[in-house]
């Protein structure tokens, strides 16, 4: 922790190593201290835990993650980061192990072992995609305990969403079915450096049981069709899914409702009879 604290202030490393964000990447960084740690206390205390993160750029999460007692793993695309990575990995004592290579390409699970935390200010252009393919694991629980994890905030919105909002669709449901999602804060395009265009906001996500008798290709194929014509009535969007309008007449679902009127565990009930 000593060493931590001797570090110099993040813009003074950024400056130093001649780092700029990329807008090819996605970049934008963060400076301020006490937002990056009110970021790492989002899962809990992290002291001896492991956390997988997914583009530290030049390490201001990082520290914060460090600070909070965590063992980092980290995945960074952008070569330029590398030696102040490798500056705050020595001044943690060896805490941090930095792989240089693209994040949707890593097997995580395989790097960060069962049981870590996923905390990131995840870049833009990949934020979403691999969000979907945390969720997405076939084996539940997954391997990974929590997601903290930034986004834009529409994005984040749209994770949390609630049945008969305008936020509300695939992703939601994908979210919510066998985990809780909840927004931990919003986070000013100020924050940032450059500021993106739109705000960004927090989301932590937790597993939970997974329902039983629900496999997750039937919940993506009943809610791809559905959310796919969202403005049609159910008897129309799901008319091309085998089974899928027999399911909503067994549950006593009427099917002129639309999409975004049902709730998570309707979805579940349909696919349940669809996998029969």
């Amino acid at each position: 922790m000593d060493g931590l604290k001797a570090l110099p202030p993040l813009r003074d490393v950024i400056a130093r190593h001649g780092l700029s964000a990329s807008k090819a990447l996605g970049q934008n960084f963060l400076f301020d201290g006490q937002l990056l740690d009110r970021i790492a206390r989002v899962p809990g205390s992290l002291e001896g835990e492991t956390v997988f993160e997914v583009g530290p750029g030049p390490g201001g999460l990082t520290r914060a993650l460090l600070g909070a007692g965590a063992n980092v793993v980290a995945v960074e695309r952008d070569r330029r980061c590398l030696p102040a990575l490798a500056e705050l990995d020595e001044a943690s004592g060896g805490r941090l192990r930095v792989i240089s290579g693209d994040a949707l390409e890593v097997d995580a699970e395989v790097e960060a072992g069962r049981g870590a935390h996923i905390v990131a200010n995840l870049p833009y252009n990949v934020g979403t995609a691999l969000l979907v393919n945390w969720l997405g694991s076939e084996a539940w629980p997954p391997w990974w305990r929590s997601l903290t994890l930034m986004f834009q905030k529409e994005v984040a919105e749209r994770i949390v969403a609630a049945p008969g909002t305008s936020a509300y669709g695939r992703l939601a449901v994908l979210a919510q079915w066998r985990a809780t999602a909840r927004l931990a804060f919003t986070v000013h395009r100020s924050a940032f450096v450059p500021p993106p265009k739109v705000m960004s906001a927090v989301v932590h996500i937790v597993p939970a049981a997974q329902p039983e008798g629900v496999k997750l290709a039937d919940l993506e194929r009943i809610t791809a069709a559905a959310f796919g014509q969202r403005r049609k009535m159910l008897r129309q969007s799901l008319k091309g899914v085998p089974g899928a309008l027999d399911a909503l007449d067994r549950i006593g679902i009427d099917p002129q409702r639309r999409a975004e009127t049902l709730s998570v565990d309707e979805f579940v009930a349909i696919a349940r009879i669809m996998g029969r």
